[in-house]
């Protein structure tokens, strides 16, 4: 009997994911607030279903996981440990492509005991980020030598030909992204632990360069260090996991955090307008001009691009928000869901380098470096779909085949695992090209 897979949610990358398992023969079921979202995912296939489904309904989660043989959430992290209780307590696999939560890792020797697999960090970053890097790992280790240094970034950006004033657009909701904008970042640089505040962490930045792309912007992503023991990496000079952005990026968005647009404090305002919104943040009257009150509070001149950027948002118009809106963060996640989508045909760009230095019983010094360059599909998948939800989706049917032995919480960082995921993927052209010098 074909194995029943149960996806919760249907959003902007979970095609390639649901159409992986149904042409594998499994049989789906895609549960979604919005149904028609996963009718079109399931677009008539066979061994597929869609159905309506409302996260805070916790009785109907629980009915769709017993039918189940592995529950695939896809819904917002907060929403994971929901899922997990369900699994546990019918005794069902689990997949996540989110970070493992202190939620999550509490559930570990339970879902040892219960001999499932709650297999989480299974998309792109974190995902095929973490398989490449161990891959490089176990190599390095396999020879007898030791890590020094690990620098590993990643980034979703417009390709260079869809790219717009602000170096950014949007495959997904942008409040996360904004959000993760004030995360604290934590990491070691040259043997010192650096601390960085969510206020400062753009500020916190530095170039580098991909072969095929350029120079990008990297800035620390949220705590590298407890990576050490998820990569069993102790003793580095240097372990930093950072975010890629275009050149530029950093100081826009720490400018515009300054002034007081990201903040997730409920702002009352007169005019429920985005120019209201501005005029409550930077506590201007109505007929001020909010060109010149955004350059006075930067200090730069009134055609800055940090001002004119906000001015082609149209964060200085007056223009209804949206009822659900109270805060300035949300205002500005509007604007730009509405500004910054990609347009039909355009193409995303995931971008992803390793830098690695390990030393040897001998003395010997190599250098590896790793790229990922990968572009979506023009008029098909972006590359943000294909790369977070396909890894995910191997690592689904590799489990319900019995090709995976580990139980527990897990990311997928062992052998048994990564490699496989990751020649799967190279077939399908997300290709991470390593290559390594003597220094």
């Amino acid at each position: 009997m074909s194995k029943k897979v149960l996806v919760l949610g249907a959003g902007l990358v979970s095609r390639p994911l649901v159409r992986y398992l149904l042409d594998h023969g499994f049989h789906l079921t895609c549960a979604s607030r919005t149904v028609s979202k996963a009718e079109a995912l399931i677009d008539g296939h066979p061994n597929g279903k869609a159905l309506p489904f409302n996260v805070k309904d916790l009785g109907e989660l629980d009915r769709l996981v017993a039918d189940c043989d592995i529950a695939i959430s896809l819904l917002p992290a907060p929403m994971h440990p929901e899922v997990a209780k369900a699994c546990l307590k019918h005794g069902k696999h689990m997949g996540t492509t989110s970070y493992i939560s202190p939620a999550m890792k509490a559930l570990h020797d339970d879902v040892v005991a219960a001999d499932l697999m709650f297999i989480n960090e299974c998309g792109v970053d974190p995902g095929i980020d973490h398989m490449s890097a161990m891959r490089i790992f176990d190599d390095v280790w396999a020879r007898g030598g030791k890590i020094e240094i690990f620098k590993s970034y990643c980034g979703g950006l417009p390709a260079p030909e869809a790219n717009n004033q602000l170096g950014y657009k949007f495959s997904w909701a942008p409040r996360g992204v904004l959000t993760a904008a004030s995360n604290n970042g934590l990491y070691r640089w040259d043997g010192e632990v650096v601390a960085t505040p969510g206020s400062g962490l753009l500020a916190d930045n530095h170039l580098i360069q991909i072969e095929g792309v350029g120079d990008l912007e990297a800035y620390p992503n949220r705590d590298s260090i407890a990576y050490e023991d998820v990569y069993k990496l102790y003793g580095l000079q240097t372990l930093f996991r950072g975010t890629l952005r275009y050149p530029d990026h950093c100081a826009r968005w720490t400018a515009w955090i300054g002034l007081g647009l990201f903040s997730q404090d409920a702002l009352e305002h007169a005019d429920h307008t985005r120019a209201g919104m501005v005029r409550a943040v930077l506590g201007v009257d109505q007929g001020a001009d909010l060109a010149a009150a955004v350059a006075a509070k930067l200090d730069v001149p009134v055609d800055h691009d940090h001002v004119i950027n906000l001015a082609w948002l149209g964060m200085f118009d007056e223009i209804p928000l949206s009822d659900w809106i109270e805060c300035p963060l949300d205002a500005i996640a509007e604007a730009m869901m509405e500004k910054m989508p990609y347009a039909p045909g355009e193409r995303d760009m995931i971008a992803m380098h390793h830098d690695v230095i390990a030393v040897f019983p001998d003395g010997t010094r190599e250098h590896t470096i790793m790229d990922l360059v990968d572009y979506g599909i023009p008029y098909g998948d972006s590359s943000m779909a294909r790369t977070v939800s396909l890894p995910l989706a191997i690592a689904v049917r590799m489990l319900l085949q019995g090709e995976i032995s580990e139980r527990g919480v897990w990311a997928p960082v062992t052998k048994g695992m990564y490699a496989p995921i990751l020649d799967e993927l190279e077939g399908m052209d997300i290709i991470c090209k390593e290559t390594t010098t003597v220094v």
